[in-house]
């Protein structure tokens, strides 16, 4: 079955959901929502996922009690550009956040309009970076989206001194580490709201995305540099950085593996777990020194692949379950709003997995497009950076820069992606193949594949002399 096809049979499928949801006694009742997602958490490390350093146990018990996405990718692995996707459903280079520090147009039904729709109440919780009007600027009612609850800084990354607004523009502060804060908040919202119809909460975290030392000592004293076990694709030059910056990042893991918990918990002392879509990701990985690189933005899966673990008791059971299932960001709104009962915007490109999930469905894509437009800060073009669109599959990943044919890796003899095989004569047939599936994906979502400074132009963004926009203070 092609995409178009499997969207079509979705559609159809939805309208009967919805048919259904009129049809009197037989409703069933709305599933709440609780999407939590950490900034840079990279899909290795985990428990559950293999990791042998990291001290993960609330996550590894809910990975065995759940449905995991183990193939899940952030497509264009940066902040803003993330968090577009996850609003909208759109891709963004026609949501037009395709760097950090712009502001979301209001073209696109937002996620939260489609839930409030529904009868939702709807509540954001964290950072932001949608608004771009400065990093620690207000930001007004008519620029959030829809959301109604409203606990949100744009963008810090002092967790230890961090700041929020409510509904005024009074300053305010979160007590001490702000994760634990944020849950805290996220915990009263959940009481507040059990008994009050569906709800649909949001909870963005600042970790473990750098500074990587700032985590609470006593999770830090459980990480020692030279005691880590390092991916052999971290090479010797960047080996004892990538050791120092390890040991902190792990520190924010398992301290926001505690949250995990204590939000769990919150649901079942609730009695609401049952009927509560709960899931844990992150909007892109984090390099740490594989491949000499750092951060995010680039086409690795250190960078590209992170955590998806979804758990919906009522409809997809208590027992461990993967799916080899692709999913994307784009994709996550409208299979949220599947799940839900609830259809899905016209103005959205991705895909509505729900039926997937559900085991109604055997359709899998074959792979999910993956870019970066425009490359800013540390990885501009004077250090290497290249704009580029690219393919992961199951079992390839292939990327495509301006100039042409870039990486080709086959995942499964070389899952650390330290043999580049592009244009090599042994795997011309594969690349060709993958070649014509990129321009496929790329038909489909209509993205032309133009340098980064035609993307800037159309949509009118100020740049500094790098050509690049720049960070609002």
């Amino acid at each position: 079955m092609k995409r178009r096809e499997f969207i079509q049979s979705v559609a159809l499928g939805a309208a009967a959901v919805g048919a259904s949801l009129t049809a009197g006694a037989e409703t069933p009742r709305k599933p709440n929502v609780v999407y939590v997602f950490a900034d840079q958490w990279r899909a290795q490390a985990t428990g559950y996922a293999g990791d042998p350093n990291v001290q993960t146990p609330n996550i590894d018990v809910m990975a065995a009690q759940c449905l995991n996405l183990p193939n899940a990718v952030s497509g264009w692995p940066v902040c803003s550009p993330y968090r577009g996707s996850l609003i909208t459903g759109q891709y963004p280079h026609v949501h037009g956040v395709f760097c950090n520090d712009v502001c979301l147009n209001r073209g696109s039904v937002s996620i939260a309009e489609a839930f409030k729709g529904a009868g939702y109440h709807t509540g954001y919780i964290g950072k932001w970076h949608l608004d771009g009007h400065g990093r620690s600027s207000f930001i007004p009612r008519e620029r959030r989206q829809g959301f109604e609850y409203w606990r949100v800084l744009e963008c810090t990354h002092d967790y230890n001194q961090s700041y929020y607004y409510g509904d005024s523009d009074e300053k305010l502060m979160w007590d001490g580490y702000d994760v634990f804060a944020q849950t805290r908040d996220a915990q009263q919202y959940i009481r507040d709201h059990a008994a009050k119809g569906p709800f649909a909460l949001f909870l963005s975290w600042g970790p473990p995305h750098n500074p990587y030392q700032t985590a609470p000592e006593e999770y830090h004293a459980m990480y020692d540099p030279a005691t880590l076990e390092l991916r052999p694709n971290v090479t010797p030059e960047i080996e004892e950085s990538a050791r120092k910056d390890l040991a902190g990042y792990y520190a924010h893991c398992t301290a926001l593996d505690q949250c995990v918990g204590d939000l769990r918990k919150t649901l079942r002392d609730e009695g609401i777990a049952d009927d509560t879509i709960f899931v844990f990701t992150s909007d892109h990985g984090d390099m740490l020194g594989s491949q000499g690189e750092i951060r995010k933005q680039r086409p690795w899966d250190e960078s590209l692949r992170v955590p998806f673990l979804i758990e919906y008791p009522r409809v997809l059971g208590t027992d461990a379950r993967s799916d080899e299932l692709i999913i994307n960001s784009p994709d996550i709104m409208p299979t949220l709003l599947g799940l839900s009962g609830i259809a899905v915007p016209r103005t959205v490109q991705g895909t509505d997995y729900s039926p997937v999930l559900r085991g109604e469905s055997n359709y899998r894509p074959e792979g999910a497009l993956m870019s970066c437009l425009n490359p800013f800060g540390e990885w501009t073009r004077e250090k290497g950076g290249r704009e580029y669109r690219g393919v992961r599959t199951m079992r390839y990943t292939y990327v495509r820069s301006l100039d042409g044919p870039w990486l080709l890796y086959d995942n499964e003899t070389d899952p650390y992606q330290m043999e580049n095989l592009c244009n090599t004569p042994g795997a011309a047939s594969v690349q060709a193949r993958l070649d014509g599936l990129l321009n496929q994906i790329l038909d489909d979502v209509g993205d032309e594949f133009l340098p980064g400074a035609e993307y800037v132009r159309r949509w009118g963004y100020e740049t500094d002399e790098h050509g690049t926009v720049p960070y609002k203070a």
